[in-house]
């Protein structure tokens, strides 16, 4: 079994690995044994391991349920008529926006997540009580937002996602039941790391992109392209390089959901804890 693989099934003793995952593990022990056989097949039997490789690298995109379950749309609802959808920011707490997003969302009656980083949660935690006293969810987006998490062991995940939990629950006197990764981006490892931390898998239907267009138009264009219920939809509540698209976005969109008789709802309303993965 390959290191990375081996730890990561240790972390999440009692864990069962998605179906790639076990295939993947049977194609590197029966490599390695062809291998061990007939050196000279080395070259191509390397081939085969790239090509294995390629393939988990497909299930590392932000919407694949290729690496095991991933929340990209809400189970069905409890109640038909309420037509939910899932609203998520990403990437605060800040205390320049998130209260304006706060004021936004209580003026249409709207409700939300938040997957906050641990180390804004320790600045400002008076500001993450707010959001759970307002009627929201606080999530899990790791501790420092390292781009670089997809790529990293599983061993340094569970540090990185379980100081998070810490600092999340400390703040918002509840821990976080769902997980996302920066830009989205799952390690294969991520899987068994997030079963031990008894964290769900979330990513999204549709994202606005506003971290990287400054033209609200545009980033509500994107989330209402067939928008539908059972959606979940991608914002940021902290300023990024194109400034805070969502402030101007979310009146707009609170209001398109409302004439197509959607209501925002957060996860927590929406996805029971028995209910299952739901996948892209």
């Amino acid at each position: 079994m390959p290191g990375g693989l081996g730890a990561a099934w240790e972390a999440g003793a009692g864990w069962r690995p998605a179906p790639a995952i076990r295939a993947s593990l049977l194609v590197h022990a029966l490599a390695l044994g062809a291998g061990l056989a007939s050196p000279q097949d080395w070259p191509g039997l390397a081939g085969l391991l790239l090509g294995n490789h390629a393939l988990l690298g497909l299930g590392m995109r932000p919407r694949s349920a290729l690496l095991g379950p991933n929340l990209t749309r809400l189970p069905p609802a409890r109640d038909p008529a309420t037509r939910p959808v899932a609203l998520t920011f990403d990437d605060g707490p800040d205390p320049a926006v998130t209260p304006r997003i706060l004021d936004l969302l209580d003026r249409h009656g709207a409700k939300a997540s938040f997957f906050v980083l641990g180390h804004l949660a320790e600045r400002h935690p008076a500001l993450v009580r707010e959001i759970r006293a307002r009627g929201h969810s606080v999530e899990n987006h790791t501790h420092s937002h390292p781009l670089s998490f997809g790529a990293w062991g599983p061993g340094a995940m569970r540090r990185e996602i379980a100081q998070a939990q810490a600092a999340i629950a400390a703040a918002a006197g509840e821990a976080p039941r769902f997980f996302r990764p920066p830009a989205g981006i799952r390690s294969p490892l991520l899987d068994p790391v997030l079963w031990r931390a008894g964290l769900r898998l979330v990513t999204w239907t549709r994202r606005g992109y506003d971290t990287a267009c400054a033209r609200p138009e545009r980033v509500i264009a994107r989330l209402l392209r067939n928008l539908g219920e059972g959606d979940i939809l991608v914002l940021h509540d902290r300023p990024g390089r194109r400034g805070t698209p969502a402030l101007a976005v979310l009146p707009a969109l609170l209001e398109a959901l409302a004439r197509r008789g959607l209501s925002a709802v957060s996860l927590r309303q929406a996805v029971p804890r028995d209910a299952a993965a739901g996948d892209a």
